[in-house]
């Protein structure tokens, strides 16, 4: 695909060179740049989520619903008093 990109005079020389001294085309640089790139944030993107807990392997507590509304009934009689 061809495209158009706007390239700072000082990037654009440097980039020249380094391909010139890679034995590529400025264009293959900027495709393996960009691969490179990409690949980099694929892979940090991919870590897996691990939630940090405390309190070691104890029992879990659980809560249902009605335990909540139970407790806001409490709180609301408690501050009418």
């Amino acid at each position: 695909m061809r495209t158009t990109l706007l390239i700072d005079d000082a990037v654009f020389r440097r980039a020249k060179e380094a391909a010139a001294r890679s034995g590529t085309t400025l264009g293959g640089l900027v495709e393996q740049a960009l691969r490179e790139f990409l690949r980099e944030r694929r892979v940090s993107a991919a870590e897996p989520f691990r939630m940090q807990t405390y309190g070691g392997r104890r029992r879990k507590v659980r809560h249902e619903p009605a335990d909540f509304a139970r407790e806001l009934d409490a709180e609301d009689a408690a501050s009418l008093e």
